[in-house]
């Protein structure tokens, strides 16, 4: 029976994962070092960002006017990792871990994926950053430009995926699996940059942002309810196992047991190597045993076990074996 982790009164609390909260702590930090200080030059519009922000833009631009496959592979694309379908996507695994029994990751799931739409809005009210503008744009998107939704939004469904198959998979697996999810993180970040929607510096800050977004529940979690993480990573691992059905056989009966027709039985009528059977080969006492000590036909040399022996046909009536009797 299944015994809850909650503490109350008489049960200890579980112990703090402090693995857990150290990873989830520098990772939270970390992103939210990176997205501050970019929200801080872009605020005050420090020149050699806005250069690089402006040359950038104006390159990719002209290239995409250039090529047409280019940019319309870049719109499919963008269009795929588009912050509605992350979204949607994070929710559905939110729901499977819920079905699942897995509450805490589920909340976590869910978590991730409101706080994520929380930082896009508020990191666009407080720069309120115009978006490139082009005379003949190649894609044209609402709002403010900073951070890039669609780059924090695939970074946060890209990275609770990862985060949620890492302890169910073997080392080729999460080596497959966390490229594919840079590479789509990468690439969804940068049709944003190819066709004019973002300024290259929006991108950097939606990652840190999904940084964050990502840590700082699991470290809520961590905090307020020790030990359910990776209660619930261990279910999922469980699951992951592959279910081996038992067969079970029927047990073999003891070394000298009286199988009436058995191998090696001590009293088996017609067994090979019996004690005291009248027609077995090898048996110590029978008539015509082969290599038996009494038998009147033995040979010479004993029959163990597991030797080869002739095959032996019916046994020798009196008559035929002296026919003088007769």
């Amino acid at each position: 029976m299944h015994q809850s982790n909650d503490a109350g009164p008489g049960r200890a609390r579980p112990p703090l994962q402090r693995t857990t909260v150290l990873r989830c702590a520098g990772a939270a930090l970390t992103g939210a070092l990176v997205f501050a200080v970019l929200l801080l030059l872009v605020r005050t519009g420090w020149p050699p960002l806005a250069r690089l922000d402006r040359g950038w833009a104006s390159l990719l631009h002209r290239y995409a006017l250039r090529h047409p496959v280019w940019t319309a592979a870049m719109q499919t694309f963008a269009d795929l990792g588009a912050p509605w379908v992350m979204r949607t996507l994070l929710g559905a695994v939110a729901a499977w871990l819920w079905a699942t029994r897995t509450r805490t990751l589920a909340a976590w799931a869910a978590a991730a994926a409101l706080l994520g739409w929380a930082a896009d809005r508020a990191g666009r009210a407080l720069t309120d950053r115009p978006r490139p503008h082009f005379a003949d744009p190649v894609a044209v998107a609402p709002g403010p430009s900073f951070p890039s939704g669609h780059a924090l939004a695939s970074a946060v469904t890209c990275g609770a995926l990862l985060v949620l198959l890492w302890p169910r998979a073997e080392r080729p697996v999460r080596a497959a699996a966390g490229g594919a999810a840079a590479l789509v993180a990468l690439g969804v970040g940068w049709t944003r940059i190819a066709l004019g929607a973002n300024w290259p510096s929006d991108v950097p800050a939606g990652w840190a942002a999904a940084l964050v977004v990502l840590a700082a529940p699991a470290l809520a979690l961590e905090l307020w309810r020790p030990g359910r993480i990776g209660r619930d990573v261990r279910r999922l691992r469980r699951r992951a196992r592959p279910r081996v059905q038992r067969v079970l056989a029927p047990p073999l009966p003891p070394v000298g047991a009286a199988g009436p027709a058995g191998l090696g039985g001590a009293a088996g009528p017609a067994g090979l190597g019996g004690a005291a059977g009248p027609d077995r080969p090898g048996g110590p006492a029978g008539p015509s045993g082969l290599g038996g000590p009494s038998g009147p036909s033995g040979s010479a040399w004993s029959v163990g076990p597991l030797s080869p022996v002739e095959p032996v046909g019916r046994a020798e009536s009196a008559a035929e074996r002296d026919p003088g009797r007769s």
